[in-house]
């Protein structure tokens, strides 16, 4: 319970800092603190083994996501069909891109840098298709600045464990959280691929 108080108020200042970042050094992050924060938040909080495999599949996610972007301004046509295609292309890839790292990239961290990347720039090139050379780098840089502070928040500034027991008087036993995520993650492999005894 102190932990998420204490991540949440983190993530909480470091949201009024991006817009206060965005004001002082005159760049466009207010309409991105909140989402950056938020989605930089959960990169922190969820645990994988190696701890870099999630941020290397954020990476994977996002560029691929700015490549869908690519893909829509110079071949596909701006319409539902278009969109679709792009959204599949992008996702279909961020899963090989999983598949293919044997779960050191895993397919959510993927996936939240695909949608750090959507939610910053879809409405700017839905409005001007034709500018993305000009307006892609410039949403990419302010949803990164705002997602790495709020992956700061969660990493560096908020308490890494509780050590607080759940109920006086009981024993706790203590377990590593990503073991018991790479174990629960194993079984449910074993059991999708009929492995499992």
């Amino acid at each position: 319970m102190v932990r998420s108080l204490v991540t949440g108020l983190c993530l909480a200042v470091f949201a009024a800092v991006i817009i206060g970042l965005s004001n002082i050094l005159g760049l466009d992050l207010e309409h991105v603190a909140l989402l950056g924060a938020a989605l930089g938040g959960v990169l922190g909080l969820v645990p994988h083994r190696p701890a870099w495999g999630k941020v290397a599949g954020f990476f994977a996610g996002f560029l691929l996501a700015w490549l869908g972007f690519a893909l829509r301004a110079a071949l596909l046509p701006d319409s539902s069909a278009g969109r679709a295609v792009a959204a599949f292309i992008v996702v279909a890839l961020v899963a090989v891109v999983a598949a293919v790292s044997g779960g050191r990239l895993p397919l959510w961290s993927g996936l939240v840098g695909a949608a750090s990347i959507v939610g910053a720039y879809e409405s700017v090139y839905t409005d001007a298709p034709s500018q993305f050379l000009s307006d892609s780098p410039a949403a990419a840089t302010t949803v990164l600045l705002a997602v790495g502070l709020g992956y700061l928040a969660t990493n560096l500034l908020a308490p890494q464990t509780d050590s607080s027991p759940r109920t006086a008087g009981r024993r706790r036993s203590v377990e590593d959280p990503d073991a018991v995520s790479e174990r629960s993650t194993t079984h449910l492999d074993d059991l999708v691929t009929g492995a499992a005894q």
